[in-house]
């Protein structure tokens, strides 16, 4: 797929724990962990606007388009 979660890396730069993040957004810490892996096919507004919120980030800065190589 060529949508990249970059939720790794933004949890990094924000010296932020997965367990931590799912705690305030309101999901297991197993659904963020398949986020976090870009193994899920899709994501709800809210959750991604909760993220958002507590990462103080745009939803741009979680994902990105990278084009699969042919």
């Amino acid at each position: 797929m060529a949508i990249r979660v970059r939720l790794a890396v933004l949890l990094a730069e924000r010296d932020m724990k997965s367990k931590d993040l799912a705690r305030q957004v309101g999901i297991t810490e197993a659904n963020l962990s398949l986020l976090k892996q870009g193994k899920v096919k899709g994501i709800r507004f809210e959750t991604l606007e909760r993220i958002c919120r507590h990462l103080d980030c745009q939803p741009g800065d979680l994902l990105r388009y990278e084009e699969d190589p042919p």
